[in-house]
């Protein structure tokens, strides 16, 4: 619980942007954006379909500011609504590690993390970073950068860190689970099979939305870092809501 307010005054009082050496790729037009403004957040479990629908639903249109194209991965923005979890790593198929297991669901036009998916359906499985999609992730504290967090890295040549095997090969512990993502006016969700959590049916979460940037020249940088956040449904990331049934 202490690692917990510790990483939620990071987020709340630390949302500058700041960088220390390397260029920000962050659009001015997201800081005051309505598309990332959070209104409200659900998670639903469908008990005849066995699904968990994650949702945010935000002031805008939902879905409808992405990054613009850098042309590189060294400083590629990475846009993210992001539920974060009091759900274990091993829940969503990682080995026992410290930090914070968040669903992520992002858009980066530079480059595509999810091998083996086809999120566009034009049967080329390696272009469409741009399309919402979800990852797994697992959040520590990082004051090296502006939102006080970063996705948990690991040594490459490290035998103990396990991943899913639907993972895209960065040493970090985040997975491409393919889950189907749906963006429609103010809400945006993503829908994920009760198996694919080993069956959890109840867990506290919260939502936020937030600018995230690969690092890939600057050894004193995370590899994916949270540089701003924009909006934090509770306020303080104190995880406060739990799993409704429909």
């Amino acid at each position: 619980m202490k690692h917990l307010i510790k990483i939620s005054y990071l987020l709340v009082f630390v949302v500058t942007t700041f960088s220390w050496g390397q260029p920000m790729n962050e659009s001015p037009d997201f800081k005051n954006s309505e598309n990332l403004k959070i209104q409200s957040s659900s998670v639903t479990f469908d008990t005849e379909l066995e699904q968990l629908i994650f949702s945010i639903t935000v002031t805008g249109s939902a879905g409808a500011s992405i990054p613009e194209k850098v042309g590189q991965m060294d400083g590629a923005p990475v846009l993210g609504y992001v539920f974060p979890t009091n759900l274990s790593p091993e829940d969503v198929g990682f080995s026992s590690t410290q930090g914070i297991v968040a669903l992520a669901l992002t858009s980066h036009p530079d480059f595509d993390d999810t091998p083996l998916w086809d999120e566009n359906s034009n049967a080329v499985y390696d272009d469409d970073g741009v399309v919402w999609h979800p990852h797994w992730v697992v959040l520590a504290a990082d004051q090296r950068v502006g939102g006080g967090l970063s996705v948990k890295q690991f040594q490459k040549e490290d035998q103990t860190v396990q991943l899913p095997p639907t993972n895209p090969g960065m040493p970090m512990y985040m997975d491409s689970p393919g889950f189907p993502v749906i963006t429609k006016d103010h809400t945006i969700k993503v829908v994920v099979p009760l198996y694919r959590i080993r069956g959890r049916k109840q867990f506290n979460f919260d939502a936020v939305t937030a600018y995230m940037q690969v690092n890939t020249s600057n050894p004193d940088l995370p590899l994916l870092g949270v540089y701003s956040v924009y909006s934090v449904a509770s306020g303080d990331l104190s995880l406060p809501y739990t799993v409704s049934l429909k």
